[in-house]
């Protein structure tokens, strides 16, 4: 696949390069927009011949790693206030941080509340008429991104992991098990990690997919996982905040848990006294997370 790819900023940052970036997406049918942090180490790359850094493909890659925000975020979001470039150019990772959903796909109440429509399209293909003209996010993430990620541009599409947060821990865990063998290593901060059971996930499948229960169980991390076994042995991360004021009634980390433990999957589940489900948490502790991810890619 060859898209062109529209430079919409670029910005220095610890030696390497912040990047964002417009296209037109086939899998959605509108343009959209991703985020990229390129690490020095492809620079070092440029130098040895490549005219540019999209030039450096072809002189070598590196690992890549996409992280998916959550609830009303955009490309922008974590890219600004996680901290995680410092330990991506440590590490030589390429970041990718796609939008949350379509822009503009003129569906009767995208805009009417926070949780569902626009910001919020949880890394699903929806299947309800309206919303699945365009409102096909995981052929976008796990297809299309993928493909440019790891073409277009620098990625190697044998090192890659995912990580997530909220909504998008949930899609960094669901399409991590709906996938296997794209991804290498998966964690998360504070998933929507047993959709079928709260608010939020209600919402948004009974929407998207209608109201067939069943077909919403393909898209519960606690579902999939429960009916796996062992998809990823070197360890699954999570870290919740017990001051999150989401945890009781959308997030459920113990049914995440008990299917890890159903599964024989390896899981590291850190609940942390005080902390609550924004930033301030996800930058205390994304430097484990890129070096967890960096140790498996």
């Amino acid at each position: 696949m060859t898209q062109e790819l529209e430079l919409l900023n670029e910005h220095r940052c610890f030696d390497g390069w912040q990047r964002y970036y417009q296209h037109a997406s086939q899998a959605i049918g509108l343009p959209m927009r991703f985020s990229v942090y390129l690490p020095p180490q492809l620079q070092a790359k440029a130098h040895k011949g490549a005219a540019s850094l999209e030039q450096a493909v072809g002189q070598g890659r590196v690992p890549v790693l996409f992280f998916l925000a959550g609830l009303t975020c955009t490309e922008e979001t974590f890219m600004i206030k996680a901290g995680a470039q410092r330990y991506a150019a440590e590490h030589g990772i390429m970041l990718v941080a796609p939008d949350t959903s379509p822009r503009g796909a003129g569906v009767p109440g995208e805009d009417e509340g926070w949780d569902l429509g626009t910001g919020a399209g949880f890394y699903l293909d929806a299947t309800e008429p309206g919303w699945s003209t365009h409102y096909r996010m995981e052929s976008y993430v796990a297809r299309e991104l993928f493909q440019l990620a790891t073409a277009v541009l620098p990625g190697d599409a044998a090192r890659a992991g995912i990580f997530g947060h909220s909504m998008g821990g949930h899609g960094a865990l669901t399409l991590a098990l709906r996938h296997p063998g794209q991804y290498r290593s998966v964690s998360a901060f504070a998933p929507i990690a047993a959709p079928t059971r709260c608010p939020w996930g209600e919402k948004a499948f009974g929407a998207y997919l209608g109201q067939n229960r069943q077909a919403w169980e393909a898209h519960d991390a606690s579902v999939l996982m429960a009916e796996a076994s062992a998809p990823y042995p070197a360890g699954i991360l999570v870290d919740q905040g017990l001051s999150d004021g989401f945890l009781a009634e959308q997030l459920y980390p113990e049914a995440f848990e008990q299917a890890c433990e159903r599964a024989e999957q390896p899981l590291t589940l850190r609940r942390h006294e005080g902390y609550d489900h924004g930033y301030y948490f996800i930058s205390t502790f994304i430097q484990d997370h890129m070096r967890f991810h960096a140790e498996r890619l």
